[in-house]
This record gives C-alpha cells, structure tokens and sequence, in this order.
C-alpha cells in the first residue's frame, strides 16, 4: 500500500492529530513495557522538531465508556514529560474543556496528549458527532497505532471516512509496517517461509489460504498441526483438535500439494498425560495414545523447522509451536526463536505471542522486524483491508 506518511505534508504550524498505541501494561501506575511509547517517539519528534502543534490520542484497555481513573494515561504522560519537559501537556478529558483549552493554548512544536479515548463510548461506536469533535483538534490527521488499524473506531478510520479529516497520513510506525510485512507478503526473496502456530485452525484459516498463494514453504507448528495430523489419518488422543476442521484441513494439504507449495507438519511431538508443567512426558513419532495430548514439538521436527528457517531468505513467524508457557513445553518455540535469530534473511515476527516469546528469550534486536499490532498483523497476513490504512491518503 503506497500512502502517503507525514514527510509528504508541510506539517508546520499545523495541528496534527497523531493516533498512537499507548495502550500499554500497567502494573501499581508503572508502565512495565516501554515499547509501544519509545516505539510513537521517531513520529512524535518529526512532527515536533517540523514546528506542527502536536496532539496525541489513544486509548488504554476497557474502561467501557466511562471515566475511570484505572485506565487514565496518566503514568504515560508522567513518562512522556521525562522526554519532553515543559513542552509536553497533558489533557484530563478527550473533547472537553481542558482539551479545547490546551489545544487552543498549543505552541508551535509542543505536544498534548488527551486522555483515555474510550472513555467515551462514542469512539468504538466510530460514532459521526464524536469524530466531529476530535476533528477540532485537526489540520492533519496521522495515524501511527499500526496495533489498532484493524478497528474502524472514530479515532482510527472514521475522523477520515466522514470527511473531517481530508489531510490523512501515516506515521513512522505504520510506514515500516506497511513497507517491511506489505513488501514480504508482495515482493519476497525466495525461499519464502511462513511458520504459522496457536490453538486453532480456524483462527488461521484465512492466513493459510492467503500465505499459500505467496510462499514457498508453509509450516504449522503448535495445537493447530494436530487438526492437520488428523486429516492425515493419525491418531491425537486427547491433542487440541478441531473436529469440524479436519476436511478443511485436508482441503489445506490439497491445496499446497497443486501449488506445489510445500506443507510441513510436526513429525514428532513431546506429549503429556496431563494438561500441566509436572505431568507425565513422552516423545513419539506418528500417532499419539489415547490418554495423550500433544504440547510441543519434538526433537527431529525442531530440526527439520530450524533448518528450514536457517535457509531461507524471507520469513514470517506467527505462533508458538508448543505451550510455552510451561517451562517443560517451550522448547520448541525457543528454537524456532533461536533460529529466526540467527537466520541471515529478512526475518519478521508478528504480533503476539511469538513477538513476548522472541523479546522474552533476548533475540528482539536479532530479526528485522517484530510487528507492533496482533490482531492488525493477523488481519494483514491475511490480505483483509485495514481500515485505519485505508482511509490515509494514497501517494
């Protein structure tokens, strides 16, 4: 998708409404991940350093449209102002008097941030009124929140989609989103691989469909594989299986085999006799004993998976291969991580699980790119338009 991003627009002077994704974890009004605010910063200095008055908004977790001081932005104004001082103002509402007051009071180069914009319900419901009144606060409508582009909310498609908005442009987040999955998924240098993990196939569906079309190898790692072990005719024991997606699965296989794409699945898994980090644990090859559930992948499969990854030139990983989040279950999503750090092509996390797993194991400065949006990467490897991309301005 080529739009145009805020080096296209003479910024300066001009009220530039920026959505971000500041919806970030909070524990005791500690922020306890950074990433998703250092991740607005090279935005927020552009527009500020290019003398655009700088007006920030985003939401933080569900308040249910109402004002609830859980869920102020608050802690992230406080950690806001250790970069930007006395430049930096904080709103106490969203469309309120002291919002209309600091945006009125705004200095060229300064930057305001509004508070929680789910505390109002108007702004899930991309209600028009709502849109109108935020649009008071806008020359030029950026958005930068590649995490919420998949939500046609007011403050991320529907200030445009009404017409309150004709000026809209893409931060610098969005711009590597757009540029380093967009030119993946369009223009990749073979071999292609896309390893895809989870729970359930029918999350994935439509990602498998749309991955099988552009890659060279599909692997599925992770709970999901056990419905496509099924369709092969193996047993899974009590292994998380859709039932109501073995033909479907089988449809999957058929269909990479007239592409000539190949499918991989796991051909050994670590089992348990127990959903739990302390129960019993097997390895074993082919069918899986009743009384059996599968938790990760064994031994030979992460051999086969890493080697694939070590050899190709573009890769795109989705998923655990296994219940990480017991220690006796997270080898094989360790190694996949271990492996796209050390593969030498252009490597790519989405969001998600498999982003925590590969920051939490210390590779994250070791991959190209670790996407900033779970759902709006899903929906996107998925080739669904999003409608907080596409309302910004073509190029």
């Amino acid at each position: 998708m080529n739009k145009k991003t805020i080096r296209d627009v003479d910024v300066n002077g001009k009220k530039c409404l920026v959505r971000v994704d500041f919806n970030v974890p909070i524990s005791g009004g500690i922020i306890t991940d950074l990433n998703r605010i250092t991740g607005a910063l090279p935005t927020i200095n552009y527009l500020k350093e290019h003398g655009a008055k700088v007006i920030l908004c985003s939401h933080l977790g569900r308040p249910k449209g109402k004002f609830n001081y859980d869920y102020s932005l608050k802690p992230v104004a406080d950690e806001l102002t250790k970069y930007y001082g006395s430049s930096f103002k904080f709103a106490s509402d969203v469309i309120g008097e002291d919002a209309i007051a600091k945006v009125a009071a705004l200095k060229d180069g300064e930057i305001l941030l509004l508070e929680n914009l789910r505390f109002h319900g108007e702004e899930e419901k991309n209600d028009k009124d709502f849109c109108k009144a935020l649009s008071v606060f806008c020359d030029i409508y950026v958005n930068d929140a590649f995490g919420t582009a998949h939500r046609a909310h007011a403050s991320t498609a529907g200030i445009v989609q009404y017409g309150f908005a004709p000026i809209a442009v893409a931060g610098f987040l969005i711009e590597k989103e757009l540029e380093i999955i967009g030119g993946a998924l369009e223009n990749p240098t073979r071999p292609f691989v896309a390893i895809l993990g989870g729970a359930k196939v029918s999350d994935k569906i439509g990602i498998i469909n749309n991955l099988l079309d552009k890659v060279d190898t599909l692997v599925i790692g992770g709970a999901m594989a056990y419905t496509f072990n099924a369709a092969k005719g193996l047993k899974v024991g009590s292994s998380l299986c859709e039932k109501d997606k073995i033909a479907l699965a089988g449809e999957l296989m058929e269909k990479a085999t007239k592409l000539g794409k190949a499918l991989l699945l796991p051909v050994d898994n670590v089992i348990a006799d127990a959903f739990a980090n302390d129960a019993n644990r097997k390895i074993v090859e082919g069918d899986i004993p009743d009384g059996w559930q599968g938790l990760d992948i064994g031994p030979k499969t992460i051999a086969q998976f890493s080697d694939v990854v070590l050899n190709a030139k573009t890769v795109i990983w989705n998923g655990p291969m296994g219940v990480f989040e017991m220690p006796n279950f997270a080898t094989g999503t360790e190694a996949i991580a271990k492996a796209l750090s050390q593969a030498k092509g252009n490597t790519i996390v989405g969001g998600g699980d498999s982003a925590s797993a590969i920051k939490n194991l210390g590779y994250a400065d070791k991959v190209t790119h670790i996407s900033t949006g779970g759902g709006a990467a899903l929906e996107f490897l998925e080739g669904l338009p999003l409608p907080g991309i596409v309302c910004l301005n073509d190029k």
